[in-house]
């Protein structure tokens, strides 16, 4: 296991390369070109400056989040062939500067989605919180707004500004694309990049819906096993993977997570991982959670336990944290909560690492 740090660039981010160099264990950044609009090419020379400042702080950069897909591609317009072909220009870029996997999603419109951005918790952190009758109370419009109100002046992957303005009118062109549809997007999608993402040496590795169902009437596939499989199955090349994000997934309560890792893991096609805690709470409503066990409704133990077993040798980054300290900054992305998360994920592979030390040890003794 390699661990990794979402850090969304200087003028982005309240946090710096030089606090996270500073979290113990930390390999790398994941990161991304956040101004580049959806559809254009990322430029080289803007790749190989960010690289360098990456590597200056002793940090690698071999994990990007996001290279996102233009809506003309997940709705399968007759324009999507160009917007492909940036994206595989874009790939090829990115492997230039030694990037070696891509996380991306293919949800429509919305990206992740919660209803609350500062949910108050009773030590006084805040945290995201998700409440299901208040997406289905408010128009998206309504609801982009909101969210908007709650980032402290930050960009929200997923809730850019350009992608907020016209949030309903982009709903409203998804109306005749059937779940069907949606999928053979999808293969066309993977079918176009993924003989680039083999020449490149360069892997995908699909975000799954977050949460997993349908949002506004908007068709959302990467939910449960059976749509893992399936979406693997559409191309069957390793380069064609998983970003296996634990509270995405784990918002599903059918979801067993560490069943889903060995499976899919046994295959060779999670090439990175996203490990967070959420809180159950009635329905489907949930809020994140500190990352321990205890805290959240998610065992973290034997997730990471899971990832022990499959031998899994990428990245993983603590995710969404609370805010804690009286620390402002992007919500869910501030330093001290994930910095605590990043050392509870390596302490818990330490110890399952040397308890199965131990355990063979013992075996051979005997």
């Amino acid at each position: 296991m390699k661990m990794g740090f979402r850090w969304f660039g200087k003028e982005q981010d309240s946090v710096t390369l030089e606090q996270i160099r500073q979290i113990p264990g930390m390999d790398g950044v994941v990161t991304s070109l956040m101004d580049i609009p959806v559809g254009e090419v990322w430029p080289l020379e803007r790749l190989k400056s960010l690289k360098q400042r990456v590597n200056d702080y002793g940090l690698q950069l071999e994990v990007i989040e996001s290279v996102n897909i233009h809506e003309d591609i997940k709705l399968g317009l007759n324009t999507r062939d160009k917007y492909i072909q940036a994206y595989i220009e874009t790939m090829d870029n990115l492997a230039q500067v030694g990037v070696k996997v891509i996380c991306y999603n293919f949800m429509p419109v919305l990206d992740w989605v919660r209803t609350e951005l500062a949910k108050p918790l009773e030590d006084g952190s805040t945290t995201m919180a998700y409440k299901d009758e208040h997406v289905y109370k408010i128009n998206p419009q309504d609801l982009a707004a909101h969210v908007d109100e709650q980032t402290y002046g930050f960009d929200l992957p997923g809730w850019e500004p350009e992608r907020l303005k016209e949030i309903s009118a982009a709903i409203d062109m998804y109306k005749n694309v059937s779940e069907q549809q949606y999928w053979d997007n999808i293969k066309y999608f993977l079918d176009s990049v993924i003989p680039y993402a083999e020449k490149y040496d360069i892997k995908l590795a699909i975000h799954p819906d977050d949460p997993p169902w349908p949002i506004f009437g908007l068709p959302r596939v990467i939910t449960d096993r059976e749509n893992i499989q399936k979406f693997l199955n559409l191309n069957n090349s390793p380069y064609n993977g998983l970003t296996l994000c634990t509270g995405s997934l784990g918002a599903n309560r059918q979801n067993d997570i560490p069943s889903i890792i060995r499976e899919f893991g046994s295959q060779g096609r999670i090439h990175f991982a996203h490990v967070r805690n959420l809180k159950f709470e009635p329905g489907r409503d949930f809020y994140e959670s500190a990352h321990l066990s205890r805290c959240g409704s998610l065992d973290i133990f034997e997730i990471v336990k899971a990832f022990y077993d499959i031998k899994f040798d990428g990245y993983i980054r603590p995710d969404h944290g609370r805010m804690i300290w009286g620390e402002k900054g992007r919500p869910g992305y501030g330093l001290y909560d994930r910095a605590l998360g990043a050392t509870y994920i390596q302490g818990l592979w330490e110890a399952i690492d040397k308890l199965h030390f131990s355990t063979d040890i013992a075996e051979i003794n005997l």
